[in-house]
């Protein structure tokens, strides 16, 4: 029995345009013709169709389906095996994103109703970038530091929120003032800055050893969207990021016992 593309493309349920493109790229070549020169689809033909269209499904690429039935002899059970392998990794990857989507909405919301003029008192020109979060929950996703910040801002106050955005705003005032004075990033003053910032993430949202400190601050040199979590835009410098991550690993090599190099040349 042969069937007309109108035919194919309804019960399908695909385009005669797809169909037309299957036709030209070699993929599904329709066995007959009609009288007038119009395309007919053979049994055989829907049989292939069917197999092009699962294939299509699970996200496999049309040069690759050609490659799959133009071989009788070839794995299609490897190809489905790998192209599972995919899914599987996909479905864990777009999982994470959205337990890190609800985590980032609940920090964002930060646990209490602000209006939108509250918003701004509290937090100023410091937005939370819900992307960076989502990013930030997929890369930390094993780490409990991570979860226990997450849940500790979720559950602050309007008032822990003043506070702590409050301590932010003195913190940052002095590290512009330690980089606009030309203070060095492994001297005391500049240590003693990434050592406040250090206490201020243990005391709000989760302990925060040296060696994690550097962590985030690597970050903040990595990703503009993290740095300015600690200061806005407006107030940024060239090279203030850069100049806090060696603070940072300045303080850390000091509380391990190391010499800093301003320390080296004293």
């Amino acid at each position: 029995m042969s069937y007309s593309v109108g035919q194919v493309s309804a019960f399908a349920e695909v385009t005669v345009r797809t169909l037309h493109h299957y036709d030209k790229a070699g993929l599904l070549s329709p066995s007959g013709r009609s009288p007038a020169g119009y395309r007919l689809y053979s049994d055989t033909d829907l049989a292939r169709l069917q197999q092009i269209l699962f294939y299509r499904e699970l996200g496999f690429p049309l040069d690759e389906i050609a490659a799959i039935l133009k071989d009788p002899q070839a794995n299609a059970v490897e190809h489905l095996r790998s192209r599972q392998r995919q899914l599987s990794e996909e479905i864990a990857r777009l999982q994470q994103l959205a337990e890190a989507a609800e985590r980032a909405i609940e920090v964002q919301q930060t646990g209490v109703s602000l209006t939108p003029q509250e918003r701004f008192e509290v937090f100023g020109e410091i937005t939370f970038d819900l992307s960076y979060a989502a990013q930030a929950e997929v890369k930390w996703a094993h780490s409990e530091g991570q979860h226990e910040a997450m849940a500790r801002a979720a559950a602050h106050t309007k008032e822990d929120w003043r506070q702590l955005m409050g301590e932010a705003a003195v913190w940052r005032g002095e590290l512009l003032a330690a980089f606009d004075e030309g203070e060095p990033s492994d001297g005391r003053r500049a240590m003693d800055l990434a050592e406040e910032h250090r206490l201020h993430i243990s005391r709000w949202f989760t302990s925060c050893p040296p060696d994690m400190h550097r962590r985030i601050a690597d970050d903040f040199c990595a990703d503009p969207r993290a740095f300015a979590l600690v200061v806005p835009p407006s107030q940024q410098r060239p090279g203030l990021a850069a100049y806090m991550c060696r603070s940072v690993h300045a303080d850390a090599a000091r509380h391990a016992g190391g010499r800093t190099h301003s320390e080296e040349h004293r």
